[in-house]
């Protein structure tokens, strides 16, 4: 990788209590890439993903996100490296980099679609109201929900629901794309119009890491593929390497029950 990785993940280690859930992680995402994370239920994927957000804090190494230190401050004293915690209010700044699409929809339901798209910018980037609104009909519109912007939640289906909750994310101008198991909750006839959006998106050239079952939309979108197990990374290539021709006898088990 010639050109400095979007996402940059040294050694990254995470423990909640005695359980060691993610155990050395390295892992590079360029500007630009799809990323798609597999594995099984307790690998670890999900924790990664909230540890490239900040939403957990890691025990030990580092997470780069366009060239910046995630949750820490770097300083050398005395001629060794000493890191501090950042303030919650430099995590917010920094989190605000980056859009999470989650399992569950988490949209407010006192809130209409558009009114959901519009609150991050009016309440984090004090963004007008006029201003907002006409952003957050522009992400609904990208994906193909103008037309129920103020419809509610309970009003939506789940697929819409879910688009309604990637166009929330788009709304803050991301510069990654994080998406963990965006269409696990949904009926299989609604996972198409979701996965549709995502597609979309990596075509425009969005830096997206993606955890996922769905193993056509990998083979179709992936720049590399990523297979975790027990909180390590066992594979990481290509569709075709990773996997439809598997090496590892972990992933060899996996992709043969999965395909």
């Amino acid at each position: 990788m010639t050109q400095q990785p979007m996402v940059d993940i040294r050694g990254v280690h995470k423990f909640f209590g005695d359980l060691h859930v993610l155990a050395g992680i390295d892992l590079q995402v360029a500007p630009g890439e799809v990323c798609v994370l597999m594995g099984p239920s307790g690998s670890g994927k999900s924790t990664l993903l909230r540890c490239i957000n900040e939403m957990e804090q890691i025990s030990a190494g580092r997470v780069y996100v366009d060239g910046m230190l995630m949750g820490l401050r770097e300083v050398v004293k005395d001629g060794r490296s000493v890191l501090y915690r950042l303030k919650d209010s430099e995590i917010a700044a920094q989190r605000s980099r980056i859009g999470m699409v989650f399992q569950r929809f988490n949209l407010f339901p006192h809130l209409t679609a558009v009114e959901n798209v519009m609150e991050a910018p009016v309440q984090v980037k004090k963004m007008p109201k006029p201003q907002a609104r006409e952003m957050a009909m522009t992400q609904l519109e990208r994906v193909g929900l103008s037309d129920r912007a103020d419809h509610y939640p309970a009003q939506l289906s789940g697929g819409q629901q879910q688009r309604v909750a990637i166009a929330r994310a788009l709304a803050m101008t991301p510069e990654l794309m994080l998406f963990d198991e965006p269409t696990s909750a949904l009926d299989p006839e609604l996972v198409g119009e979701v996965l549709g959006v995502m597609r979309e998106l990596a075509a425009s050239g969005m830096t997206m890491i993606v955890v996922t079952h769905e193993v056509g939309f990998a083979k179709e979108v992936a720049d590399h593929v990523v297979f975790m197990d027990g909180g390590v990374v066992i594979a990481d290539g290509s569709a075709a390497e990773t996997i439809e021709n598997p090496t590892h006898p972990r992933a060899v088990e996996f992709f043969g029950k999965v395909l």
